[in-house]
Parts: C-alpha cells; structure tokens; sequence
C-alpha cells in the first residue's frame, strides 16, 4: 500500500507509525508513506543532545530510531517503508543496503552519481549527503526511514546541528546538483526504485 501523505507534523506520523507496526500482524500488507514534514529536528534513541547546537525555533523531538540527530522539514522527501523483514526475509543490514541502493538508482535517474560509506548509513554525493537513514525493528517489523534532500529550502537548518552526529558534515540538495526542483517529479522514482529494491508493489491505497 502506498499512502501521500502530503505535509504534515512530524509527531503524529510518528505515532501512527508506532501504532501501525504494534497492531500489524502477519496477514497486514506492507505499506510505503511519503510525507514532506513541518521543520523538526530528531534526535536517535541513543542520540547525543550536544549535537543539537542552536535549535531556535525548531522544535526537537526524541524519537525511538536509531542514529543521531537530523532535520526533517519543506524541501525534504520523506519515505518510511513499513514492512515486515521477517516474513520477506531480508536481513536489517541487507535492509539498510536496498534503501541506500534505491536512492543511488533514484539519483542515476539524473545522472548524478551517488554512494553509501562505510560505517556512516545513508547516501553520499562528492562526500555531502543528500539522504539520512534511520530505522527501528520491533517484532522483525521496521519503521522510520530515510529523508532525501531535495531542495535546497532544507539545508540551512543543518547548520544547526551535527547532521547524524558528525561536526561539518556537509549537506546537499537534489536541484542543487541539476535535478527536479519539484518533489512531485521525485516521487515515482523513488518508489519505483524502492519496488525495485524490496520486490513490492506498493499500489495507491
């Protein structure tokens, strides 16, 4: 199932997430939801709150993923896959590869070439990321996800804080490396590429 959910707050898209994966059993269909949040800041269970630097008006949320700290806010395409690793057989790490691998193919799209490093999860461009991942499993089912820059509307707020737990990370944009401007135009890519990754179908819901 494929659920937009356009944009919305970053807490109660937590929650239902939570709620969905507690109450989900082993006939519930998995689910992918795209969202584009209100600017928050989250900070990983075993987050460090001294790599929030300047909040301001941002607020910050401690959230139940792993990782570090990150922004979510206008700009950003968000995807939380909902899925049960379980019952598809795939392994957290090898989980983690397939997301990575579908933002790298999404990125092919334009012909800007991307990579994952070692020990660091998410998508790298020249060394600057342009795609977070952080993701629970309870019960073999995940939640959370990744976040993919794509405007440069949502980097200023990285300045903030330490993206993911790392001083000076750079970050960057898909438009400011000659993609879309528009998420819209980003959308059907990414989730054909996840399709692709997770040999699913995730139809309009």
């Amino acid at each position: 199932m494929l659920r937009d959910l356009g944009h919305a707050p970053y807490t109660p898209v937590w929650h239902a997430m939570q709620a969905f994966t507690d109450d989900r059993d082993e006939h519930t269909l998995d689910e992918l939801w795209l969202v584009e949040h209100a600017p928050v800041f989250t900070l990983g269970q075993a987050g460090k709150p001294e790599h929030v630097l300047m909040p301001g008006d941002i607020p910050v949320v401690h959230v139940d993923r792993g990782g570090q700290v990150t922004y979510h806010g206008p700009g950003q395409l968000v995807a939380y896959p909902l899925l049960d690793l379980k019952r598809l057989k795939i392994g957290v790490r090898d989980y983690v590869c397939k997301i990575e691998q579908a933002v790298i193919d999404t990125l092919d799209e334009w012909n800007i070439g991307a990579a994952r490093k070692e020990g660091a999860p998410g998508v790298y461009v020249n060394g600057a990321k342009i795609a977070s991942l952080g993701i629970r499993v309870r019960r073999g089912r995940c939640f959370h996800g990744l976040a993919f820059n794509i405007t440069n509307e949502c980097l200023p707020p990285f300045a903030r804080i330490n993206p993911c737990g790392y001083a000076g990370l750079k970050v960057v944009a898909l438009a400011d490396l000659g993609g879309p401007t528009s998420i819209d135009a980003v959308k059907p890519v990414l989730i054909e590429q996840l399709e692709r990754q997770l040999q699913q179908h995730f139809r309009v819901f």
